[in-house]
């Protein structure tokens, strides 16, 4: 659970909720095919279904900053730096938007290409 003070109260959130936000933000941007999971057991990733995006996102809260993980794979023939700046400015307007806490880091794992 995270939480912070207001003038008004508290605000409090699960970081399934913001695994989930960040799925839906990802998944809508350009470039992208969709979420990854990597598996333990061989290394390999593979592509999550539309219910399971939050799997492919780690979120971590420090000194009130949130701290973003996530895997994706991308579709043949963009442009990554493009892909990722998106990414990043999107992942960042949403999940500020939403909580009112800063982001302080976005970490994004390119795990594939699709055609």
């Amino acid at each position: 659970m995270i939480s912070y003070e207001t003038r008004t109260g508290s605000v409090s959130f699960t970081e399934n909720f913001l695994s989930k936000l960040i799925g839906h933000t990802v998944t809508s941007c350009f470039g992208v095919v969709g979420m990854a999971a990597i598996s333990m057991k061989d290394g390999f990733a593979r592509l999550l279904r539309k219910e399971s995006l939050s799997r492919g996102v780690s979120v971590s809260v420090a000194d009130n900053k949130i701290t973003v993980d996530f895997h994706i794979i991308v579709a043949y023939g963009v442009s990554i730096s493009a892909v990722t700046e998106n990414l990043i400015s999107n992942v960042k307007y949403r999940v500020e938007e939403f909580t009112g806490m800063p982001v302080d880091k976005i970490n994004i794992y390119i795990e594939g290409v699709r055609v």
